[in-house]
């Protein structure tokens, strides 16, 4: 699993002074939000617009099914790169192909030529797998155990902040434009390869995790390098991983729903400038429920499996109230409007709309927070929980790249939603079992799989877990 080197200056026993210095796991998750803000969180700004901005949608769909098919390799991939190359190498490489991406629909704008932003969109896949396994790892391990869904919540409310912003940039940009607008103007792209830059370039601020310490002087880990075969062996083994199988229904249908939510929610009912304001709210909404799904993962009760089955509960119970007010509003309409619900010119018949467009904002965060909080709940050390953020992403990618290909191939928005909103109820039960059988009430979950990865032994204690050898 790596060489341990006692030499190592980041070994010695160090006793921290404040919670705000630059190696405690709250700064560098903070850190880390940061760059999210201003990479993915400005490309889901872009998304949705729905067509990446674009009145034909067709670019954007093949340039995402390219874009979440290299998502799904490098996915996986992406937590054992991430343990060879560690954190700064690997979010700069990342982080410089959302610019790429952004500029793509730039010269997109000017020249209606899909291969360029197809390619982008293969390239930004490979940087997204990287991107997000390191936040996975950084996210779920840096962290105290007893206090991951809340560092989840600041994570996510700091990543989301830039969807918000982004959000701003075409609503304020095309706000005076006319709903015959084609597509959004070139300096909403600009803005948002502005913003990408940043990230990039912050990126070279985050530390590694064995220069991180925890309030209580403990380190993420105190492994100073892998090896490729290690993680070429490691990755092979989460899809014999029974933790992981649990956990595909839910990673697949993590991403599934943008596609519907942004194309024929937003994109299909919206004027051009009510998209952007739509996206402030959307985004804004998942600030909201990353808080208060992360509140009840960490405080509701003592015991950490109490806490994971109310968590899992509780986004069971809205997202079908969600998934009922979403059909009820589909059932209205099986095309793009015409003319589209303007925030200031439609009255009443935007606001229904709208607040569903918010509240699937909500439940995609408690979704995902949730899911994560599961990961981080199964181990503590930052190379196994890069592979396991790797693995979720992977799978969640190869199901949007299947998303975008459904709409390309107009498939109906109704079939869309019951589709979505029976993946999802899927999902539940299968993660309530895995924290039932594998997520322990105290706050020391194991510090890695079992090495077979198999099945607790029968006479173990509920919720146990066998320890590796």
């Amino acid at each position: 699993m790596g060489t341990m080197n006692p030499d190592e200056e980041s070994a010695q026993p160090i006793r921290p002074t404040s919670r705000f210095r630059y190696n405690s796991p709250l700064v560098q998750v903070c850190l880390i939000g940061i760059v999210c803000f201003c990479c993915p969180g400005m490309f889901n700004a872009l998304s949705g617009m729905g067509g990446g901005g674009q009145v034909n949608h067709e670019a954007a769909n093949n340039a995402n099914t390219a874009l979440y098919t290299t998502f799904a390799i490098f996915g996986i991939l992406g937590g054992g790169i991430y343990n060879l190359l560690g954190p700064q190498i690997t979010l700069l490489c990342a982080c410089s192909t959302y610019v790429l991406y952004a500029g793509a629909f730039l010269y997109y704008n000017h020249y209606q030529h899909q291969t360029f932003a197809i390619v982008a969109g293969g390239l930004l896949g490979v940087g997204a797998g990287l991107l997000w396994a390191a936040e996975g790892a950084i996210m779920t391990s840096y962290p105290p155990p007893n206090r991951k869904g809340t560092y989840i919540s600041i994570f996510w409310s700091i990543f989301n902040m830039g969807g918000v912003i982004g959000g701003l940039i075409p609503f304020a940009l095309n706000y005076n434009r006319g709903d015959d607008a084609a597509s959004v103007n070139d300096g909403t792209y600009i803005g948002f390869m502005c913003f990408m830059s940043a990230g990039a370039l912050l990126s070279l601020a985050v530390l590694p995790p064995r220069l991180v310490v925890r309030d209580d002087g403990s380190r993420c880990t105190l492994i100073t390098y892998s090896n490729v075969t290690t993680e070429v062996i490691e990755i092979g083994k989460l899809f014999l991983n029974w933790r992981m199988l649990l956990l595909v229904p839910a990673s697949w249908a993590s991403n599934f729903f943008y596609t519907y939510q942004f194309n024929n929610v937003n994109a299909a009912l919206f004027s051009l400038r009510t998209r952007g304001l739509n996206n402030v709210f959307y985004w804004g909404a998942q600030m909201l429920g990353s808080v208060g799904i992360g509140y009840l993962l960490d405080f509701s009760f003592q015991s950490r499996r109490k806490r994971g089955f109310l968590g899992i509960g509780v986004v069971a119970l809205l997202g079908t109230a969600i998934w009922a007010g979403g059909l009820a509003n589909q059932l209205n309409y099986t095309k793009p409007r015409e003319v589209g619900l303007d925030f200031k010119d439609s009255g009443s018949a935007f606001a229904g709309p709208f607040v569903l467009y918010f509240s699937y904002g909500l439940l995609d965060a408690m979704f995902q927070s949730m899911v994560y909080w599961v990961i981080g709940a199964l181990a503590n050390d930052s190379e196994t929980l890069s592979r396991y953020s790797g693995f979720y992403k992977g799978v969640q990618s190869a199901g949007g790249a299947v998303a975008w290909q459904i709409d390309s191939h107009n498939v109906s928005f109704l079939t869309q939603l019951i589709v979505n909103w029976a993946l999802t109820t899927v999902s539940y039960p299968l993660l309530a079992l895995l924290v039932m059988l594998a997520v322990k009430d105290n706050n020391k979950p194991e510090e890695g799989p079992p090495k077979d990865g198999a099945l607790p032994s029968l006479d173990e204690a509920p919720g146990g877990v066998t320890k590796p050898n």
